[in-house]
């Protein structure tokens, strides 16, 4: 009976042992860095001059829905594109949608960038990409490069080739 008694005890003494008191902490959530350019990214901050000579800048773009495209004057698909962004720019700019264009500077102009512009009737802002603001923007894999970009300023979409202004439209109506 002694024996009962002291194992019993023992167990007691042991699963008292295993009730020690941890000091309560909340778990810290996990950081995820994400790369410029992924989706989640945040908008970068730039401030460079449009063609005509008027800076554009990320600070003024804060609070807006954003669109992004990276394009030039050689690029078929980007004179396809750059028309139904305007078409956006009409309809959604009194609602706080904004669009800049970043013209590519590999290859030569197949003609004035001014010209080209006014020729397919943008008027956005286009200026010229340095590559110090390519790679801010996470590398540009090709053209044409449309990045939409929430009010608070987070990457929502990316799309790297031609992209139908219905598709976009829709994407621009649900972040306003």
């Amino acid at each position: 009976m002694l024996k009962q008694c002291l194992f019993f005890l023992s167990l007691a003494g042991l699963a008292l042992a295993g009730c020690k008191q941890h000091p309560a902490t909340t778990p810290q959530p996990k950081q995820t860095v994400i790369a410029p350019g992924e989706i989640g990214s945040h908008l970068p901050e730039f401030s460079v001059n449009d063609l005509r000579g008027h800076e554009v800048s990320s600070a003024d773009l804060r609070g807006k829905v954003v669109l992004i495209d990276f394009w030039a004057t050689w690029c078929q698909p980007c004179k396809k594109e750059m028309p139904g962004y305007q078409k956006l720019l009409s309809l959604y700019g009194s609602r706080g949608f904004a669009v800049v264009g970043f013209k590519f500077d590999t290859m030569m102009d197949s003609e004035d960038p001014g010209q080209f512009a006014k020729k397919i009737g943008v008027r956005y802002p286009l200026a010229v990409a340095p590559d110090d603001l390519k790679q801010k923007f996470g590398g540009i894999e090709g053209l044409p490069t449309t990045m939409l970009f929430d009010r608070q300023g987070i990457l929502r979409k990316k799309v790297v080739g031609f992209e139908y202004t219905d598709v976009i439209e829709s994407e621009v109506k649900l972040l306003l």
